[in-house]
């Protein structure tokens, strides 16, 4: 399990270090929800639940499933995380709740990262949606390499309620065949602690993402460059698909 998730020091401050800005993830995949008249939603790798719980709030029906008990601990706690049904375990343990929308925020679909941990999750997925349910995922955009900014020169300091002020940065220390290996450093300057989180990321090229979606019984219908729904580009940041179940 990875220490960004499994670690309660770091699942304690996920929501500070992570927070969404306006016009960010929460805002796309709320847009979305209403736009496709969605009542029940399930929210794949919710974590802390940043987006499961204000959807809850705001009277979808919701289902979080993460594999970490440290981060779903968490949501449970913060407001509204009485109204989610949370689910801690692999993705076959949403089973098959008929959902009107399926999401993976925090770009979660990144972390499967052989094809096979990949395709196992869309197809359980698939089996939690309604026939015709609408899936919708972020995935960084391979071709802006964006991993190359993710240095120590690029720390970020934010202030937490609790915690105090938390310095973070990320450390890159391989590329290879879309793979991505990364040190994630989070230094506590209460305590003089320095946490370290590594893992792996899998950049998938929209045509991989396309033709994974296809074997898993969904077609892509839009693809966005950035949160904004503008087009991808090769410098666009990211790729947000939009598909629905055949």
């Amino acid at each position: 399990m990875i220490a960004e998730f499994a670690d309660p020091r770091l699942a304690a401050v996920y929501d500070t270090i992570n927070a969404y800005g306006p016009g960010e993830q929460l805002d796309f995949y709320r847009g979305l929800a209403v736009e496709i008249g969605a009542a029940s939603i399930v929210d794949l790798g919710c974590g802390t639940g940043l987006i499961t719980r204000v959807l809850a709030g705001l009277g979808f029906r919701m289902t979080g499933l993460d594999a970490a008990p440290a981060m779903v601990e968490v949501a449970r706690q913060r407001p509204f995380g009485d109204q989610v049904d949370w689910i801690v375990g692999p993705v076959d343990r949403l089973g098959t709740p008929n959902a009107d929308l399926a999401i993976m925020s925090g770009h979660v679909a990144q972390f499967f990262v052989t094809d096979a941990d990949w395709s196992a999750a869309l197809h359980g997925l698939r089996r939690a949606l309604r026939s015709a349910g609408t899936l919708a995922f972020e995935s960084r955009n391979p071709d802006a390499r964006g991993w190359e900014q993710w240095t120590c020169n690029f720390a970020v300091t934010v202030e937490d309620p609790v915690a105090g002020r938390i310095e973070t940065w990320s450390e890159v220390s391989d590329v290879r065949d879309g793979i991505v290996t990364y040190t994630n450093h989070y230094r506590f300057a209460a305590t003089g602690d320095e946490l370290v989180s590594s893992a792996r990321l899998r950049f998938r090229s929209q045509l991989e993402l396309t033709e994974s979606l296809a074997a898993a019984g969904f077609t892509v219908e839009r693809v966005y460059g950035d949160w904004d729904r503008g087009p991808v580009t090769s410098t666009a940041p990211e790729l947000i698909v939009v598909a629905t179940g055949t």
